[in-house]
């Protein structure tokens, strides 16, 4: 069966929640239209995370990958445009604090996704989800893990990948009180939604 890896990350910074880690919780073995979601959780760790995505991807050998990430604040589900080349930011669960770092020195500026990201933006607001395309990742963990499913999928052009920030869910945004959250339920479904989308344009490929 066509496999895709979904990956979270776990808690970071002042998020004493990650929503992602529910999301791929639950969309974990979930078969749809004959893809199987392997769902996956990284570390909040630099090094770490860039090499489980690497290990998980080697095990799974996935046609699609996609990454979710926490963008507290934001109100509307954002696929990610573009991944950049920079680690830089507040300091990783293991207190790392990159400053102007390249996250390959001989690797290129920057990435664009290979996911069907308009398609998956007008599904989403088509069905009642807020959602935009962003375009920018920021300079952090999901950026960097955008950016290393990015290489992959340049390296094997049957690969489609990219990262998807939510907003957070209600029960963060109560505990963390400064900002907006949804219900986890519409974040479970909008997430989906974009899945399907990718799956189509993906099939079409193989087609």
């Amino acid at each position: 069966m066509t496999k895709i890896l979904l990956t979270g990350f776990v808690p970071f910074l002042d998020y004493k929640i990650n929503p992602t880690m529910k999301i791929v919780e639950k969309l974990n073995g979930e078969i749809m239209d004959g893809y199987e979601i392997t769902g996956r959780i990284l570390s909040v760790d630099f090094q770490q995370s860039a090499q489980q995505l690497k290990q998980y991807i080697a095990e799974i050998k996935p046609q699609i990958i996609i990454s979710l990430g926490l963008a507290g604040g934001r109100f509307k589900i954002t696929p990610e445009r573009i991944a950049i080349n920079i680690k830089d930011g507040e300091a990783d669960n293991i207190g790392y604090t990159p400053v102007d770092e390249s996250i390959y020195d001989d690797g290129v500026d920057a990435y664009m996704t290979n996911l069907p990201i308009r398609n998956m933006v007008n599904r989403l607001c088509k069905e009642g989800f807020p959602a935009e395309i962003s375009n920018t990742a920021g300079t952090y963990l999901c950026n960097n893990i955008m950016y290393e499913g990015l290489l992959y999928a340049k390296q094997h052009k049957e690969v489609r990948a990219g990262f998807i920030h939510i907003p957070a869910s209600f029960d963060l945004a109560i505990q963390h009180g400064k900002i907006p959250g949804w219900n986890i339920q519409d974040l479970i479904t909008g997430i989906r939604l974009c899945i399907e989308e990718a799956i189509r344009v993906s099939s079409c490929d193989v087609d």
